[in-house]
């Protein structure tokens, strides 16, 4: 798949995420089905969060000339061999730098949906143009390059769809 097809595919689940948002109180977004697990709200935060801090940030490592070179893990390879995450939960422990802090709006989500895609559309034409030869590190996939932390925005996106889709059952009781 090439960045142009990357960032359709990745507007479209973004939008999906958004028409989504419409249908949910505050009070539903913040509602955590279980201890230790996360509000849908916080799983949207999640998705701002890692693509705005960790993702876009390693794309831009990458797109400078005196990046890293690395390999992948077997776990990277895999995923994009597949073109996604494999189809499992993947639970961290709760920490401070890593479990999302509840929504404190609708709002406030989508206006992070709408940065990342704005982000999305501005970097796609200089990583299409990369080289892909300078990596940086991903914590389960290993050196990846700026054309596939671009993807796996996308595949991020796409593999938090079945967490949604979880919550909503356990919002509707």
């Amino acid at each position: 798949m090439n960045t142009s097809e990357t960032l359709q595919r990745f507007e479209e689940t973004a939008q999906h995420y958004l028409l989504e948002l419409d249908s949910f109180t505050l009070e539903q977004l913040q509602y955590t089905p279980q201890e230790g697990q996360w509000s849908l709200g916080q799983m949207y935060l999640h998705l701002v969060n890692s693509a705005l801090y960790m993702h876009l940030r390693n794309i831009e490592l990458c797109l400078q000339s005196n990046g890293e070179k690395g390999t992948k893990t077997e776990a990277g390879t895999t995923a994009f061999n597949l073109g996604s995450y494999p189809p499992i939960r993947i639970q961290v422990p709760p920490s401070p730098q890593y479990t999302p802090p509840q929504p404190t709006s609708k709002e406030e989500i989508a206006e992070g949906l709408n940065v990342v895609i704005r982000k999305m559309r501005e970097i796609e034409p200089t990583v299409e143009k990369s080289t892909g030869s300078s990596t940086s590190p991903h914590p389960g996939f290993g050196a990846l390059n700026a054309g596939e932390w671009f993807r796996l925005i996308e595949m991020h996106y796409r593999h938090h769809l079945s967490q949604m889709e979880r919550l909503k059952h356990a919002i509707a009781g």
